[in-house]
């Protein structure tokens, strides 16, 4: 036994790292009000409404909020955790729909219908969080998973050649503008767009289209999308 292995009470047993203690009763019951008060407030609100606004839903003081939550981005992370996790499990679902047309227009469908029902998520789809690697890692999932849905689409005839992962991204901020701004005003009008933008991806391609922008400037809009969210300003001082 190397002398390192020994432990400081000379039992020579192996010293474990231990496990974190469990949160008190009333912490944990204080942890699940403030994610469920952030679930609705993002879900009204979108990831615009402060921390603050969170705290007073929950009914608990801006202090208790952030010794659970140090910033604005553990939040998030921890409110969409499931969110997420049925976003990177409905590409599988759609693989495995034996009409690749079908399986690829479903996807996008069922994807934006979850942008419509909470605002939220609808800004999750349109930012990133680099700090959140859970959340991050769902998202490349799900982004792998819509690859094999273009190529099995591609490869049946009925998506035309041109359409490329980033026409995704940007139909889901076109969708989440859409959203914003009809609100509950005109709450389905997200589907016509929905519609439009489909009908538009259908082989054969009407005409030639300009191209896209490249990954790296659609992942920087993205991320400049998510700064405000994530700034001081915007997460501890409102």
């Amino acid at each position: 036994m190397n002398p390192q292995d020994q432990r400081a009470d000379g039992t020579g047993n192996t010293a474990r790292p231990t496990a974190p203690p469990p949160l008190r009763s009333d912490a944990e019951r204080n942890r699940e009000r403030i994610i469920a008060a952030a679930r609705t407030v993002f879900g009204r609100d979108g990831l615009s409404a402060s921390m603050a606004s969170v705290a007073r839903q929950a009914g608990v003081g801006i202090a208790t909020l952030f010794r659970h939550f140090p910033g604005k981005e553990d939040l998030v992370a921890a409110v969409f955790a499931d969110r997420m996790e049925t976003y990177a499990q409905a590409t599988a679902e759609a693989l495995d729909d034996p009409d690749p047309w079908s399986g690829f227009t479903g996807y996008i469908e069922k994807v934006c219908a979850m942008q419509a029902a909470d605002r939220g998520f609808a800004d999750i789809l349109t930012m990133s969080f680099p700090g959140a690697e859970a959340l991050e890692a769902r998202r490349t999932e799900a982004f792998h998973g819509f690859l094999a849905l273009i190529g099995r689409a591609k490869d049946s005839g009925q998506l035309r050649e041109d359409f490329t992962s980033r026409d995704l991204v940007l139909l889901l901020m076109a969708n989440a503008g859409v959203l914003s701004a009809t609100g509950d005003a005109a709450p389905d009008a997200w589907r016509r767009l929905v519609a439009w933008m489909i009908q538009s991806f259908r082989a054969p391609a009407r005409g030639t289209l300009p191209d896209p922008p490249d990954d790296a400037a659609l992942y920087e809009a993205m991320r400049r999308a998510s700064r405000g969210v994530n700034s001081p300003e915007a997460g501890k001082r409102h």
